[in-house]
């Protein structure tokens, strides 16, 4: 896929969240919430300050993250549901998720 979000937008693909909760309970497709947990899969260069100056992304490419249940414009690229985001509606990244990646 050739996108690459301008300014301080990121690109976000949804991590679909477990059919069962913790006590086993199957959880049906209607009863579901859109997921808010995604994986970053590009990111732009960052916004500018008031004195023209970069300010680069606090996340990047490969980051799993915590947004907002609202947050985002879901496009469809490449036959693929998306979301394109502002770094601001980002909640913060799951580290365990990085740090296990890591160590892989």
């Amino acid at each position: 896929m050739a996108f690459r979000p301008l300014h301080d937008r990121i690109l976000v693909r949804r991590i679909e969240a477990e059919e069962k909760t913790a006590g086993g309970i199957i959880i049906p497709d209607t009863a579901k919430e859109k997921p808010q947990e995604g994986e970053v899969i590009a990111a732009g260069p960052g916004a500018r300050d008031d004195a023209g100056q970069l300010q680069p992304l606090d996340v990047k490419v490969g980051d799993r993250i915590l947004f907002g249940k609202w947050s985002g414009t879901e496009i469809r690229l490449s036959g693929e549901d998306l979301l394109i985001m502002k770094e601001s509606d980002v909640m913060g990244v799951v580290e365990a998720e990085a740090q296990a990646r890591k160590a892989a």
